[in-house]
């Protein structure tokens, strides 16, 4: 699985250009502190770089997340 870019908006693209307004809102954030995971990738990187002065990035390991609802069940847990 590939690595993930976890992106927070931390200040506010009010004063800026509507270029900046609207790389942030591609990004899918659309309040101060909300988070997204994103795929880590050269387009992804762009918009973060264009918009770097109104976000926190961390990166986040490839890792084998289970996804909500499907982790083991009781019945093969029991087994």
């Amino acid at each position: 699985m590939p690595a993930r870019l976890r992106v927070t908006l931390r200040k506010s693209p009010i004063s800026y250009t509507a270029q900046t307004r609207g790389t942030v809102r591609a990004l899918g954030l659309h309040r101060i502190g909300q988070s997204r995971e994103l795929p880590d990738t050269p387009e992804t990187r762009g918009q973060v770089r264009a918009v770097r002065f109104l976000l926190d990035v961390e990166e986040l390991p490839a890792s084998g997340r289970v996804a909500r609802g499907q982790g083991t069940s009781t019945e093969e847990a029991a087994k």
